[in-house]
């Protein structure tokens, strides 16, 4: 593996166990430890609610995990803010008009272009095809050659692919 690649990799990597993971737990360890120390040691009534950190931080998990799930589901299924990052990452998915390596470009794609081009044999022979239907099978056969060499069809919505 090229270094530049390896580097790209590991920068993904760190930045997916990093955002996602450490940050979460950090993130969530401070502002449990912020409000018990700064809000609510200042207001006496909420020291008598939560004697201690432990049982403030067990509570507050207890109610805020099933509170991040629905807001979470919230957004994944009721909001269109799910839905616009989700164009964002297929626009910006170069496999969206590429075929992916290995089995895609290996194995499956070639053998799609192969039977499509027994069967526009076999209706060329039975004559069965009209020149519109002989015009639709060679676009086909022209776009997935282009795929199986590693190109791409369709018109990508960003530049620079």
């Amino acid at each position: 593996m090229k270094s530049g690649r390896l580097l790209s990799r590991c920068w993904y990597y760190f930045r997916v166990g990093y955002g996602t993971y450490l940050i979460f737990l950090v993130g969530y360890g401070s502002t449990l430890v912020t409000i018990y120390y700064l809000a609510i040691q200042s207001i006496p009534e909420l020291q008598g609610l939560f004697r201690s950190f432990w049982l403030f931080a067990a509570l507050a998990t207890i109610t805020g995990a099933p509170a991040s799930v629905f807001v979470g589901w919230i957004h994944t299924k009721k909001s269109n803010l799910a839905k616009a990052e989700f164009d964002i990452s297929v626009e910006a998915n170069p496999y969206n008009y590429r075929l992916a390596p290995g089995y895609w470009r290996e194995a499956a794609f070639p053998a799609y272009l192969e039977t499509l081009r027994l069967l526009k044999e076999l209706s060329e022979r039975a004559n069965l095809l009209s020149d519109q239907d002989k015009a639709r099978i060679e676009t086909l056969e022209t776009k997935i050659n282009i795929l199986v060499e590693g190109g791409y069809v369709g018109v990508p919505r960003r530049k620079n692919m």
